[in-house]
C-alpha cells in the first residue's frame, strides 16, 4: 500500500530522540521504519536527509489537487469542521493518488469521516 506521510510522523522519526518518546511516538516511529525500509538513521544535516528522500517517489500538487482541496474544505466547514489549506491538500493528495496518510493530527480522524481519504492503520500503537 502506497501512504502519504505526514510531517509530524517525520518529525517524530528525524528530529527527537527515542528515549524521550513515548509508547505511542515509539510505535508510530516503528511504522515509519517499516515504511521507509531505507533506513534514515540520522537527520543532523539536511543535504543528507534531502539524498535519502531522492530515492522517494514525488507526490506533486497540481491545480485540481488545490481545486480538490478547496472543495474537501468547503465540505469540511459545511459540517463545522474548521480544515487548514495544507491538510487539505494533503487530502486531495492522497485521494487522487489512492493513498492511506500516516499522521499523528487527530484533525486528519476528523476529515475521514468527511472525506474520501483513508489513514494508515498504526498495527504497533500503545
Amino acid at each position: 500500500m502506497s501512504v502519504l506521510i505526514d510531517t509530524p510522523i517525520w518529525s517524530l522519526a528525524l528530529c527527537r530522540k527515542s528515549a524521550k518518546l513515548g509508547a505511542r511516538g515509539r510505535s508510530l516511529v516503528a511504522e515509519w521504519k517499516d515504511l521507509v525500509s531505507s533506513g534514515i538513521r540520522e537527520s543532523e544535516a539536511f543535504v543528507r536527509l534531502r539524498e535519502h528522500l531522492a530515492a522517494f517517489d514525488d507526490v506533486s500538487a497540481v491545480r485540481e489537487d488545490h481545486e480538490r482541496g478547496a472543495e474537501f474544505c468547503n465540505a469540511c466547514r459545511t459540517r463545522r469542521v474548521t480544515p487548514t489549506a495544507n491538510d487539505m491538500t494533503i487530502c486531495a493528495l492522497a485521494a487522487r493518488h489512492d493513498r492511506a496518510i500516516l499522521t499523528t493530527d487527530r484533525d486528519f480522524a476528523r476529515y475521514a469521516t468527511l472525506l474520501p481519504i483513508r489513514l494508515r492503520d498504526v498495527r504497533r500503537a500503545g
